[in-house]
């Protein structure tokens, strides 16, 4: 689908170079002479590329080394932001198999109160940050809330009853409600929409290798045996520093767009935009649409993509919070359960890069999270109704985490089919508020009156996989109708009428529905 539509475009742009008007010096004046567009219509990349008043045309091989020149510079920062956010946000697992709640005196569901009121916070913080990132440079909003989240972190060690844990974890919830939105909108400025998938994938491989990183801290910190200052406190506090360190790094060193790139030349800023244009999703545009806003609405397949998102993240949210505990209720002592969750780390990577290679060679991201359900379905089975061994439970665990595979391609799919920088900026919230919903489910469905089996959560696993499948299949239905209302005469008529796109057009701030060249991609 990516090729075929890459194709496409590319057709009708083939041997159209950028007209500029060089009788004035004014961008104002040329957005007037091009095509009636206002300043306020077009994306900052259109008045970037019209100001330089160089035509470039890339070839191949200089874009193959554009690319690793790119994925070196922005790749490894996301990668490090989205990791620590992992660990930090599952470090409350760890440090209740290391006695976190037996020294706060934690009671019947306070646990899972703390562990619920992180996705309240983030899912409330969504609404500010779905205005908040139209406005400010995105890599510097993202950077300056990985420092924040850090120093919450670090706090969570002077938590001493269940009112300062649940407060340490409220503002980390808050900051932390930043990494999606940034991580999606800065992916999709550089790359193509076929390009994006495996680059989504080694950022969010970030979750995996968190998991990895996670079991060896806390089996290192149990090791600790001061009676003064307990390990479950001295690994917030490692942590915390970590992660602020981290986030210095992305606000000095992540540019906010291309344009911005230090480490990139003129001529390769220009290759870039032009490369990326075929997106038809902008780059950066801070005037604020209300149509765009209620555009979504009415947008079905974002709603759609709303359910999926709630129904991964139930399990992911019962995998992530609790599998330590799971592995411990099994008769494991706490050091030994530590290790045994880090198996899930690997199959979280090993699946999130498949994914990422079979979006970025085949498309079917439909297929993709499909595929990534159906083990989840077993891993679901497993823990819930096989009574047989300890190792057919544990292989029920870590067959749940291919699940974590789908949340990143439903990141990319938001990424790639939504157009229309005020409708973008809302639906990448959404999606991430989405995410939180099934994270305050999940950990619900954990109730102290289901110790030590919690059987109906891991039937919630079951099920809610099962419900994911379908909606991808519908999701796909709905693409491929909306692509084909897109071909019909009288639509076809309307594309021929804006077909050979200028490159005002391609770069104007239109939604995905009301760009008549615009093509889902599934």
């Amino acid at each position: 689908m990516d090729s075929r539509e890459k194709a496409k475009i590319s057709s009708d742009i083939k041997g159209e170079t950028s007209s500029r008007d060089t009788s004035s010096s004014n961008p104002q004046d040329i957005g007037d002479k091009s095509h009636g567009h206002s300043r306020r219509d077009l994306d900052q990349a259109y008045w970037y590329v019209q100001e330089s008043n160089n035509a470039i045309e890339a070839t191949p091989e200089e874009l193959r080394t554009l690319r690793r020149k790119i994925d070196f510079w922005i790749v490894p920062i996301m990668f490090c932001s989205y990791t620590m956010q992992f660990i930090d946000k599952v470090s409350l697992n760890y440090a209740a198999v290391m006695g976190l709640n037996r020294e706060l005196k934690l009671k019947s569901n306070e646990f899972t109160n703390a562990a619920t009121w992180f996705f309240i916070a983030f899912l409330i913080a969504e609404v500010p940050n779905a205005i908040i990132l139209q406005r400010v440079p995105v890599a510097k909003w993202l950077g300056a809330n990985v420092v924040l989240w850090g120093i919450a972190t670090a706090c969570t060690a002077a938590a001493h009853n269940y009112a300062s844990l649940m407060a340490a974890r409220i503002f980390l919830g808050i900051f932390e409600a930043a990494i999606a939105p940034c991580l999606i909108l800065i992916s999709s400025q550089w790359y193509t929409k076929s390009e994006a998938a495996p680059r989504f994938s080694i950022w969010y491989a970030g979750l995996g290798v968190g998991q990895i990183i996670g079991g060896i801290v806390s089996y290192a910190f149990q090791q600790v045996k001061n009676p003064a200052f307990s390990g479950w406190k001295i690994m917030f506090i490692v942590l915390g520093l970590v992660t602020v360190i981290i986030g210095m790094v992305t606000f000095f060193i992540l540019p906010d767009t291309p344009m911005q790139a230090r480490f990139l030349s003129e001529r390769e800023k220009l290759m870039l935009l032009k490369h990326v244009s075929i997106n038809q999703t902008g780059i950066r545009n801070k005037n604020y649409k209300v149509s765009q806003a209620l555009e979504i609405l009415r947008d079905v397949q974002l709603w759609l993509m709303v359910l999926l998102t709630i129904l991964i993240s139930i399990s992911s949210g019962v995998i992530t919070t609790y599998s330590a505990t799971l592995i411990r209720n099994f008769g494991y002592k706490p050091p030994t359960a530590a290790l045994l969750n880090m198996p899930s780390g690997i199959v979280s990577i090993a699946s999130t890069f498949i994914v990422g290679y079979g979006v970025r060679h085949t498309s079917n991201r439909w297929a993709w999270i499909a595929a990534c359900c159906v083990p989840g379905i077993l891993g679901g089975g497993l823990m819930s109704f096989y009574t047989g061994s300890k190792a057919g439970q544990l292989a029920g665990i870590y067959l749940v985490n291919t699940i974590t595979a789908t949340l990143i391609v439903i990141y990319q799919w938001t990424g790639a089919n939504v157009a229309g920088q005020t409708k973008r900026v809302i639906s990448v919230a959404l999606i991430s508020g989405s995410f939180s919903v099934g994270n305050i489910i999940g950990p619900q469905t954990f109730q102290a009156k289901d110790a030590p089996d919690y059987i109906p959560a891991k039937i919630t696993v079951l099920a809610t996989q099962a419900a994911a499948a379908l909606i991808s299949f519908l999701l796909f239905l709905y693409y491929v109708w909306a692509n084909k209302r897109k071909d019909t005469p009288l639509a076809s008529a309307e594309s021929q009428r804006v077909g050979g796109r200028s490159e005002a057009q391609l770069w104007e701030d239109q939604t995905d529905k009301q760009n008549p060249t615009f093509r889902y991609v599934y």
